[in-house]
């Protein structure tokens, strides 16, 4: 089967993803794919859609070639796809102004999301401003100390953040109660999901929402290099802005797809968040995937310098890309990742975040590797304002 084919009628990657969820859920599932089935080939949907991306986030977001770093490193040319220059700062937006379409054509007034970093956050609420819809976001207590001038921004936008105190206090939890809230309000009330994990259709869903960001580096990436990339890097947490420059390119077996995901304190530690290089099969959230859980079956805590990535389990569609062999999937350490976040703002004037300083920091560890006349393309897929927090209290400074 050809990956373009994938999911299956049930949502399927293989042997990953599904739909294990309570039966309550089914009947809100079942309308989701149908309302999903409808409206991703409508021409008036996808013409609002493309409208919005243009007008509303300034896309295309430009690709932007990191000379000085490149000539310093002496290998591989770096590139970086721009994703931190649109609106709210991120990826995120793209994925939350297609299911938000969705949920008001399906009469939701009631938009509910979960976050991490924040990002997803701040974006949900932003695209129900723009539509006028209430909306509440479930965010781990930590991620909210962490992630203090996102959570503002979120109740500026006129959302209702809701720290959650249970388990690690991180996205796991969020997403657990998130859940919990919409099998109680599921009448009016749509779940934005932020990643391409989940449920079936919401892996598949994410990913072609997100994939406009592939789809323009196809273009983009010739018309700059006269080719396109040999390898696309991007960071894995749940894994929807990997999977949206990803999932363009699956079809060119030429380009090298790699994934990052977050090595915290070291793989051989217990503090890291690498499902792909350190997890089992097991199902997470509605899908099976690859996940951390120890040899009872229990989901283990995780960690991450980046909140964004700190999560026990990745969407489905990677556990089968990693298996069926057509991407890679590596770890790169706190230490590694904040090392990149600082040579990237003062080599080329750009603040990443901290999710994306860990696609960057393999870059840096890859280009060297490969002759002059290679091209690496990374997913940043989002700015640093919202980490400086974090940095500064790993950095040992004072603000």
């Amino acid at each position: 089967m050809k990956p373009y084919n994938l999911p299956d009628e049930q949502g399927h990657f293989g042997r990953f993803g599904g739909s294990f969820v309570a039966e309550t859920l089914v009947h809100a599932l079942d309308e989701l794919k149908a309302a999903y089935d409808k409206y991703k080939n409508d021409p008036e949907f996808l013409q609002e859609f493309e409208y919005e991306l243009k007008h509303f986030v300034g896309r295309p977001s430009p690709v932007y070639h990191a000379r000085r770093w490149s000539e310093e490193l002496g290998g591989a040319q770096i590139w970086f796809k721009r994703e931190d220059l649109n609106h709210t700062g991120a990826h995120k937006i793209n994925n939350c102004i297609g299911q938000i379409m969705l949920a008001r054509r399906m009469g939701k007034p009631r938009i509910i999301a979960e976050t991490g970093a924040g990002q997803h956050g701040v974006a949900t609420a932003t695209v129900a401003a723009r539509y006028g819809l209430e909306c509440v976001v479930y965010m781990g207590a930590e991620d909210v100390r962490r992630q203090a001038s996102n959570v503002y921004r979120m109740k500026l936008l006129g959302a209702t953040v809701v720290p959650v105190e249970s388990g690690s206090r991180t996205l796991k939890d969020a997403l657990n109660e998130a859940m919990r809230d919409w099998v109680t309000n599921v009448e009016n009330t749509f779940y934005c999901i932020g990643t391409v994990a989940g449920p079936h259709p919401y892996p598949a869903m994410v990913r072609d929402f997100q994939s406009v960001i592939g789809t323009e580096c196809i273009e983009q990436m010739p018309v700059n290099t006269g080719r396109q990339p040999d390898y696309v890097v991007a960071s894995v947490g749940g894994g929807s802005n990997a999977m949206g420059i990803f999932y363009p390119y699956i079809d060119y077996p030429e380009v090298a797809l790699v994934g990052v995901e977050a090595a915290g304190e070291g793989l051989d530690t217990d503090r890291h968040s690498a499902s792909l290089n350190a997890g089992v099969v097991g199902v997470l959230h509605g899908n099976r995937t690859y996940i951390l859980q120890d040899q009872h079956g229990q989901i283990q805590e995780t960690h991450s310098i980046s909140a964004g990535l700190d999560y026990p389990g990745v969407g489905p569609e990677h556990a089968w890309l990693k298996d069926s062999g057509r991407a890679q999937y590596v770890g790169v350490t706190d230490a590694e990742a904040l090392a990149a976040f600082h040579k990237c703002c003062r080599t080329e004037g750009i603040m990443p975040a901290l999710e994306s300083s860990h696609a960057i920091a393999h870059a840096v560890r890859l280009a060297p590797t490969l002759p002059k006349d290679k091209v690496i393309l990374v997913n940043l897929s989002g700015r640093g304002d919202k980490d400086m927090h974090t940095v500064a209290e790993f950095s040992g400074i004072t603000l």
